[in-house]
């Protein structure tokens, strides 16, 4: 299951620096940054106790 965090993780974030950067919307590139740290298994997680 860590795993499966892991990569949602790294691929929110990595959509999030491509809307910031290729389609210049920095809010909606922050929010998809912020759910990856969120979703992330290490540090802080949405799916932990």
């Amino acid at each position: 299951m860590a795993t499966l965090l892991w990569i949602i993780a790294v691929v929110l974030v990595i959509a999030g620096i491509y809307v910031i950067l290729a389609r210049r919307d920095i809010l909606w590139g922050i929010v998809l940054i912020v759910l990856g740290f969120l979703v992330g298994p290490g540090g802080v997680s949405i799916f932990n106790p």
